[in-house]
């Protein structure tokens, strides 16, 4: 432990913690522009610049590590007008827009400014040029807005390994994106929107389809319908005032109705759909490795994440055969809204649109997708971030904190505790592994109240081994064998799982990999700012939301049973073949 002394406040802290994080520690907020954390401080945007006896300079508090008896003052009258200039500069260059920005609330610079009582501006001369690259589905980029200050170079590059933005030139002509000043569509961008949720001002969004959705919602021949992915629910209530983890499933419903959505229904039915679609892909893949002695793509990856899918087609090709052929929830939902539920509906399949809740940009992309139209139509028709949910509630002045909960319409709106837990990284491996092995040994999983504990939490990278015992007839071959998982989320994570898989090529039977830290409640079109104790609360609330349901496992589900009796048939048969299933292939 180190003695220190922070505006006359003394303290001890761990050797090696950085003066930011011994301020934070006493309840002092410096306020940074630059910092991630957990990465390798930048110290480039010196806004978190603060005063230690006897330095020469003021030191940025984020790469400075405290030393015994070191004096900091971190509000003094020289620390004070150098933050002051650092911004006013920043300012200078960055064209704003503020009052058409749609950061203009949640804007990290505008926050910096107020607090340090810039009213006007000190410092005036030629801006940047700026580039305007609208070329993706999911992602907009005006460089005009940027300050340069490479958090998104960081997450893309240390975080998630993609490496499609970079800061390029010097001094003043320094622009960040991707090489040789291309637009993102032209380089291997996974869409997964990581950059935008860290971006502190505007200079990287989402691409709003709210006008779209409106125009929709008010057009008398069309019937508008709603999904909600499982991570919203422990994220919306962010957007109005609540505390991170704060479920608000309920009101969430009641609010989409009052937007003026026909039905309000479940990505949860589809996640349980899911899981029985891909849980029988995986024991078939095993019997025909095991039994048939057939030459099968082992281990099989999930595919619900569709910045994972875009890695892959990018970065991995060679495994695109052990993807599984499932559609994502998202996807799925679609489909089957717009065939089954559409008949059951008396609606016109051409005249109804699918609306999306989503806590990820390349759910946007995904549902551009030329495939993903197995129907006859476009399976999705427009995807919102959580963010922009929260928007359109709040322009129309809904009061959301005090409304009613409301229930999901059938027959797509109800779900087990198993589809919430999609939310989290490893739920996708846990709610399949509580259908798998108690169809396959006519047990439940042997873990403490249904949790893979060994899967769940923010390690980057976990496995798990589970022995089957008792099987049933039809799955005696597995007897004694073990099932070996692997759980990465955040794609420097992946990286690592081909990493020991090239040394092992039999090391897993099946691998979950979501591409956001924390996995989709971490997700790239989640309300900002998200950090490991923020993606902490989320993932206790989407656990407490499993708990409190009457079932817990996919294929309990009835909604569900009923689909295959009345459309569907049987898992992997013909129909759910076509509408459920797709395919990869190399970028």
């Amino acid at each position: 432990m180190t003695d220190i002394k922070i505006n006359g406040i003394e303290m001890s802290v761990e050797d090696g913690t950085t003066i930011l994080e011994a301020a934070a520690k006493i309840g002092v907020e410096i306020p940074t522009l630059c910092h991630i954390k957990g990465q390798q401080p930048l110290g480039a945007c010196r806004v978190c610049v603060v005063e230690v006896a006897g330095a020469k300079t003021l030191m940025p508090s984020c790469a400075t590590p405290v030393t015994r008896g070191m004096v900091i003052n971190t509000n003094s009258q020289k620390v004070r007008a150098a933050r002051r200039m650092v911004v006013e500069l920043l300012l200078s260059e960055h064209e704003g827009n503020c009052q058409y920005c749609e950061r203009s609330i949640d804007c990290e610079l505008e926050d910096i400014s107020t607090k340090l009582g810039i009213s006007k501006p000190r410092y005036e001369g030629v801006k940047p040029d700026g580039r305007f690259d609208y070329t993706t589905k999911a992602l907009v980029r005006d460089t005009a807005k940027c300050i340069k200050c490479r958090r998104c170079v960081t997450v893309c590059n240390e975080i998630q390994t993609v490496g499609a933005l970079f800061p390029q030139n010097r001094g003043y002509e320094t622009v960040i994106g991707p090489a040789f000043t291309s637009d993102l569509a032209d380089v291997k961008c996974v869409q997964c929107g990581q950059c935008a949720a860290v971006c502190p001002v505007g200079a990287i969004i989402e691409r709003s389809h709210i006008d779209e959705i409106w125009a929709a919602i008010d057009d008398p021949e069309k019937f508008v319908v709603v999904q909600t992915a499982p991570a919203i629910r422990a994220a919306l209530g962010e957007c109005f005032g609540n505390e991170p983890g704060t479920l608000v499933t309920g009101k969430m419903v009641t609010a989409l109705r009052t937007l003026g959505f026909d039905a309000v229904m479940d990505t949860n039915f589809t996640a349980d759909l899911t899981i029985i679609e891909e849980g029988t892909e995986l024991l078939t893949r095993l019997k025909k490795k095991i039994v048939d002695g057939e030459n099968v793509a082992l281990p099989m990856f999930t595919s619900c994440s569709p910045g994972w899918i875009n890695y892959a087609e990018y970065f991995q090709p060679e495994y695109l055969d052990n993807l599984s052929t499932c559609k994502s929830p998202q996807q799925m939902f679609g489909a089957v809204a717009k065939t089954y539920y559409a008949d059951k509906a008396g609606v016109d399949p051409k005249n109804m649109v699918v609306v999306s809740v989503m806590p990820c940009t390349a759910k946007k992309y995904e549902a551009a997708r030329e495939e993903m139209a197995d129907s006859g139509y476009t399976d999705v028709d427009y995807v919102l971030t959580t963010r922009e949910l929260g928007r359109m509630i709040q322009s129309t002045g809904i009061d959301f904190n005090n409304l009613p909960d409301g229930e999901m319409d059938n027959p797509l709106g109800l779900s087990s505790g198993a589809a919430d837990i999609f939310a989290n990284t490893g739920g996708v491996m846990e709610a399949a592994v509580r259908t798998v092995y108690e169809i396959v040994t006519g047990r439940e999983v042997p873990f403490e109240n249904l949790h893979l504990t060994p899967v769940a939490g923010l390690q980057g990278l976990k496995e798990a081994a589970l022995k089957i015992e008792g099987t049933v007839p039809d799955w005696r071959f597995l007897e004694g064998a073990e099932l070996k998982v692997a759980v990465a989320h955040g794609l420097s994570n992946a990286s690592e799982v081909f990493s020991r898989l090239a040394q092992d090529p039999g090391r897993y039977h099946f691998v979950e990999v979501m591409t956001c830290p924390g996995g989709c409640i971490g997700g790239g079109g989640q309300p900002r700012f998200t950090d490991d104790s923020v993606r902490l609360r989320r993932i206790d609330a989407i656990y407490k939301e499993d708990e409190g349901k009457p079932i817990r496992k996919s294929h309990l589900n009835p909604m569900v049973t009923r689909i295959y009796e009345e459309f569907l048939k049987e898992p992997l048969g013909e129909k759910s073949h076509h509408l459920l299933h797709t395919h990869y292939a190399k970028k």
